[in-house]
């Protein structure tokens, strides 16, 4: 299967994901308001959420996989059945003693993460309490986490991509349906998150069966390979996921914050995790295996062609995205949420954090494409280094922007946290290029000052046109539901028309980006 139609079935799964999920935000910003609940359930989801992120998408899938395409290309297969057996074993076992740790030490955690909660005795108890029913996802979908990456690693990429709808079907249901039969209806979206773990593992094991991998899994902590995932891991731990501990720490200064802080910056990240998921996570999962195929067989060169073709793809797909949710940021939280518990208010200061994130997006998406090219090669030192700085950055960030705006009396305050994650983004993705191309691991193609211009002039006139369209937020605000989705739905598909005739018009054809050079 080509690097191109991998990437669009990811890309196609993953949309039906995200479609899913802004289904599941409509609901839930619907059915509970703003407030001490919702600021409680988002911290207890972000917590075991931050840690997925850390499995499915970053630390262990950049270190297991790798580990499992050597073994692939230069051992039996049953070395392949063993090495999967022994690091499921290992796994479950760790992240079990960690859930059982975490559960008890509740109220320490919540004390860490969010200490401004300690000022509002409910918000703290309601916070814990759904913490200790919410933590236990991160076994599952850890689990779930490791099947995929096998999955992906023989082709199978549907599977895996489409695993996330059920936690978003189940969230509905839990919002709907349980949430009226319970005393705090929110608790019924921390009961929800639980369900949708074991959903989520249980949905990809027949797909492991077909292709022969299910094993009982074995404790394995002296196996070699078992070893060599770990060593990998716990620095890629940092490595890979900087942006997810700067939102811990956004967390963390969003507690001292003005109730709904936390919420507000759920709703407008939420949005711009919908392009970084459809492409930018997509895009990665498809590079990771064929990267570290590429360095396994000692083909440099090879290496080089395709990162050249997914950056390309990044700056032809995430600039127009993050131009398109600047300009449209209030129109799409008006649309989407702007109904039942959603006020003005919470559109206004979602919008805010929606505009401060859109301008990383770009830098969202390059950090998970560049990351693969350190983590195929086994290099987790560098990426560990350069997220340390990011991350001192963006602590930086945080007390420059949050403070500033605290002394100019700016109500809203939390979108300088958004910020701040954006320019640490940046600066994080700019020092993965530069490493890369001081070591000669990625020596650009020709075309890319061409390519600027032609994506620069084309991003110029969809932001004409974006404007001309738009119109204010108040005129969003005066309308029905129905004559936002309608008027949205005009708009968007007119800008993106206009950005792509615009490139067709100066020369490009998506034809040429099908696959890397040879």
């Amino acid at each position: 299967m080509s690097l191109f139609k991998s990437t669009a079935i990811v890309s196609a799964m993953t949309l039906v994901s995200r479609i899913s999920g802004l289904l599941r935000d409509i609901v839930m910003a619907y059915v509970f308001r703003i407030g001490v609940g919702t600021d409680a359930f988002f911290v207890a989801f972000k917590i075991p959420n931050f840690l997925r992120r850390l499995f499915a998408e970053g630390a262990f899938n950049q270190a297991f996989v790798p580990v499992l395409t050597e073994y692939k290309v230069q051992k039996e297969r049953e070395d392949v059945v063993d090495l999967a057996r022994h690091v499921a074993g290992t796994l479950a076992g760790l992240l079990s003693i960690l859930t059982v740790v975490a559960v008890f030490a509740t109220p320490v955690l919540i004390t860490i993460i969010a200490p401004g909660y300690l000022n509002d005795p409910l918000k703290f108890d309601m916070t814990a309490s759904m913490l200790r029913i919410t933590f236990p996802y991160i076994l599952f979908i850890s689990l779930a986490a490791l099947v995929a990456g096998l999955l992906n690693s023989y082709g199978r990429f549907a599977v895996p991509a489409f695993t996330p709808v059920f936690l978003n079907l189940i969230l509905i249901a839990a919002a709907i349906w349980l949430a009226p039969k319970l005393d705090e209806p929110v608790f019924a979206l921390a009961w929800g998150v639980f369900i949708a773990g074991i959903v989520q593992l249980g949905f990809q094991l027949p797909a492991l069966y077909k292709l022969g991998f299910l094993r009982w899994p074995r404790w394995g902590w002296h196996h070699q390979g078992v070893r060599r995932v770990m060593k990998l891991m716990l620095p890629g731990i940092v490595g890979s996921s900087a942006m997810q501990i700067n939102l811990l720490f956004d967390i963390l200064i969003a507690s001292f914050l003005v109730s709904g802080s936390i919420s507000w910056l759920y709703y407008s990240d939420r949005l711009v995790e919908f392009p970084l998921g459809v492409f930018g996570i997509a895009l990665a999962t498809v590079i990771l295996p064929n990267l570290s195929e590429k360095h396994a067989q000692g083909n440099p060169q090879a290496f080089s062609h395709m990162l050249d073709w997914a950056l390309r793809w990044v700056i032809l797909i995430a600039t127009p995205a993050a131009v398109a949710l600047a300009v449209l940021a209030g129109p799409l939280i008006s649309t989407m949420f702007y109904h039942g518990q959603f006020s003005e208010q919470d559109v206004h200061m979602s919008t805010l954090s929606l505009m401060a994130y859109s301008i990383g997006l770009l830098g969202f998406i390059m950090v998970k494409v560049l990351a693969p090219g350190y983590f195929a090669r086994q290099d987790t030192k560098t990426p560990v280094r350069i997220a340390l700085i990011a991350m001192a950055a963006n602590m930086l960030f945080n007390v420059i922007f949050v403070f500033g705006m605290m002394a100019l009396d700016f109500e809203g305050q939390h979108a300088g946290l958004a910020l701040a994650t954006t320019m640490s983004a940046l600066l994080n993705a700019s020092l993965l290029y530069r490493g890369l191309r001081r070591q000669n691991v990625y020596l650009p193609s020709r075309g890319w000052l061409r390519l600027f211009i032609q994506v620069l002039l084309a991003c110029s006139a969809m932001l004409a046109g974006l404007l001309w369209l738009g119109g204010d937020l108040s005129s969003w605000l005066n309308a029905e539901p129905l004559e936002r989705v309608g008027r949205l739905a005009i708009i968007v598909p007119a800008g993106a028309g206009v950005y792509f005739v615009a490139l067709w018009i100066m020369g490009i054809r998506f034809s040429h980006f099908h696959r890397p050079q040879e």
